[in-house]
């Protein structure tokens, strides 16, 4: 009864049974651009495609194949292939370069890499032995699967346990870990978002986040395979084209990560912009001001989630959520202190609804139940960082199995509801007090001129942290400090210290804001930056003399390392 309930009504446990399910379906499924396949079109193309892979697959080789692709129609065509194949797909990311590019591929052991013309500059100096280039785009590529038109799909060899992702991690310091993904654990995400937002087979899907990452995949393309539901493509994504798209293809669902609805509501507003077809959308990062916004410009609501690529936790919002909250703690989720193991106390908010003991409320967010984090590929250090039953400084720590660390930082209210605070990296601590850096973000994204906003920590010159904001849009320093002032839940550690101004945030690959970038630049950077001196509260211009004099510090090991400027004796 359990299994019935979490793979619905179908049945179907593997993606390639989910794949082999639209033949003979002749609606329309695949759009990009002005190519249109129906369902049975996706369905053959991925037959052709895993029988030209098992003829093309070095005998005692990995099943992998790495996909250099922008979101074309090959890209979901080469994941159906996979699965119907038993191999697994490994998403490699186009903006990152030369060594940390080779990297990707060979870490993850791709005899195969699927690509375009117009990524093959960035293979045109790295060595990479051992890996046969397809060139999705060429006519030598259409003579390549030719002979395997006739292929019928065929899922009956597929199990639940075998690989279909290798999913980097879109952290943005140290190497990408490359997630492991199952078909059992993404056709399962598939018929659980399916059943949450209640898709049915007349939806469409758009796509326009990179589906190298495990949101599009896991969050967009899954639910749509689940229930036969079509996929729109957008090759890159463009805030501009957002609302053009939405209407040409009917768009009923799409996700986001990152700054994209913050770069969607930057575009002139329209009367009409209401006029759309779109019933959800599902993501994280909005940020309740912008999800608010969202909803009053285009009548949509968005739903804001919590889940790892790695599979090992989610929260899912729930009527009742209060405002700032996530969703409620599911069975087996806790909040822990990450030196001790031990679970934070339940948050306490002021009547201005200021959380008042981020100190002790404020920990990494834990699941201690079952969990689907399947492991990272070759990185058994990263697995055990992950999985583990005790604090960092236990004996238990890193000693197999147990509860999933999630990396991120979370406060619990009385009731139950969890607070997302930012990841641990984020974790801000001025005069021996935590913050939360994503409850200060929150709030300075009212700021009437800002875009985009991020907030974290900078190392204190004597110890501890100070609050540092960036802010892309028109920044006025005396009405940032009376808009600060107004604000009822900020409390008086919370206020930034430093405020850097940009014309555009910097941002990853998945549209993220670069944090590690910001930390790592600190208030010594090419942008304009306004501080507030000790004991003052307006603020002003920061100057060489201000950073010389009163704000030069004792480059200790830790503070270096936070300053990107760790000197290479390693």
């Amino acid at each position: 009864m359990e299994e019935s309930r979490e793979f619905g009504e179908s049945g179907r446990r593997t993606v390639a049974e989910l794949v082999a399910a639209r033949w003979g379906d002749h609606r329309p499924g695949l759009w990009c651009e002005g190519r249109v396949l129906t369902q049975h079109e996706v369905a053959a193309g991925a037959a052709a495609r895993a029988a030209l892979l098992a003829d093309l697959l070095p005998p005692g080789a990995e099943p992998h194949v790495g996909v250099l692709l922008d979101n074309t129609p090959e890209f979901p065509l080469w994941l159906a292939a996979a699965a119907l194949a038993r191999a697994a797909v490994a998403g490699i990311n186009p903006t990152r370069r030369g060594p940390e590019l080779v990297r990707d591929i060979l870490h993850t052991e791709c005899p195969l890499l699927i690509t375009q013309t117009a990524h093959l500059p960035l293979l045109a100096g790295p060595d990479l032995p051992g890996v046969r280039l397809l060139v999705t785009d060429t006519p030598e590529y259409e003579d390549l699967l030719a002979p395997y038109a006739g292929a019928v799909p065929d899922p009956s060899r597929a199990t639940p346990a075998d690989r279909i992702l290798l999913c980097f991690t879109s952290g943005s310091t140290g190497a990408p870990k490359a997630a492991l993904c199952s078909q059992g654990r993404l056709a399962a995400a598939g018929h659980s978002l399916v059943e949450q937002f209640g898709v049915g087979a007349d939806d469409v899907h758009y796509i326009c986040m990179p589906m190298f990452h495990g949101n599009a995949v896991i969050a967009d393309w899954a639910p749509a395979l689940a229930a036969g539901a079509g996929v729109a493509l957008r090759r890159r994504f463009s805030a501009s084209g957002f609302l053009a798209d939405v209407r040409r293809y009917r768009a009923t669902y799409f996700t986001y990560v990152g700054r994209a609805i913050q770069y969607i509501l930057a575009t002139e507003a329209r009367p009409d912009d209401r006029d759309n077809p779109l019933r959800t959308g599902f993501g994280t990062e909005a940020g309740a001001v912008d999800a608010a916004a969202f909803e009053r410009r285009f009548g949509v609501r968005l739903v804001e989630g919590y889940g790892s690529s790695e599979g090992g936790a989610a929260v899912q919002w729930a009527p009742g959520t209060p405002a700032g909250a996530v969703g409620p703690a599911s069975p087996g989720l806790a909040v822990l202190d990450p030196a001790t193991g031990r679970e934070c106390p339940a948050a306490v908010f002021d009547a201005g609804g200021r959380l008042v003991n981020g100190d002790e409320a404020i920990g990494e967010l834990v699941n201690r139940g079952p969990h689907r984090f399947e492991g990272y590929w070759r990185n058994p250090a990263a697995e055990a960082e992950r999985r583990r039953w005790g604090s960092p400084r236990s004996s238990e720590a890193g000693s197999g199995g147990g509860a999933y660390w999630t990396g991120d930082l979370f406060y619990r209210d009385a009731d139950g509801y969890l607070y997302f605070a930012g990841r641990t990296d984020d974790r801000i601590r001025v005069d021996g007090e935590n913050l939360a850096a994503a409850m200060i973000e929150n709030i300075v994204a009212r700021y009437e001129g800002a875009v985009a906003v991020a907030v974290y920590g900078v190392p204190d010159p004597v110890t501890g942290d100070q609050v540092m904001a960036t802010i892309a849009g028109s920044f006025d320093p005396a009405g940032f400090a009376e808009f600060l002032a107004a604000q009822p839940d900020l409390g008086t550690k919370m206020a930034p210290r430093f405020v850097r101004v940009v014309e555009r945030m910097p941002v990853t690959a998945t549209n993220k804001i670069h944090r590690a970038l910001l930390r790592r630049e600190g208030f010594r950077c090419a942008d304009p930056v306004w501080w507030r001196p000790p004991g003052e509260g307006a603020y002003r211009t920061l100057t060489r003399e201000d950073v010389e004099g009163p704000l030069a510090f004792a480059k200790s090991p830790s503070s270096v390392r936070r300053q990107g400027l760790e000197p290479r004796t390693r």
